[in-house]
């Protein structure tokens, strides 16, 4: 198999071209993204609400008592969708690397036979295919 990509002006990254290691933030994105998928998390904010509501009666006044459970949730959601996304790209990332594996390979695959057979659809298909690799860098809306 081939990494690079003859007939395309841009070159796919693909697996072996990525480099392993995780940042301390990616590790830490990472765990806290698994922690928060899970029951425990789930129960912990079950809780926040159990402990907030009766909590009314500290307060007396409902604007206070509204807005500590608005902040709470809000700097945590906040914090939350910064941790996920960084998961959620880095798994796009991912996914898209094992994509450029398998078009390389199905597109070598196609040459190879296409090649032997003198397939001329079969090179037409073997160019879109190549061409279709990081097509989301290039497309928009």
């Amino acid at each position: 198999m081939t990494t690079h990509h003859s007939g395309s002006s841009d070159t796919a990254t693909m697996p072996t071209d990525v480099n392993a290691r995780l940042s301390f933030f990616d590790r830490f994105a990472t765990k806290a993204a698994a922690f928060v998928s899970g029951a425990w998390f789930f129960a912990m904010c079950v809780l926040l609400v159990l402990v907030w509501a009766p909590s009314y009666f500290l307060f007396g006044d409902v604007d206070t008592w509204q807005l500590i459970i608005n902040t709470a949730t809000t700097i945590v959601t906040f914090l939350l969708v910064a941790l996920l996304q960084n998961t959620q790209r880095r798994a796009d990332e991912a996914l898209q690397h094992k994509l450029n594996a398998i078009a390389d390979a199905l597109a070598d695959l196609m040459k190879q036979v296409a090649a032997d057979r003198q397939l001329k659809q079969l090179h037409e298909d073997m160019r879109e295919l190549r061409a279709a690799v990081g097509l989301e860098n290039k497309e928009g809306t």
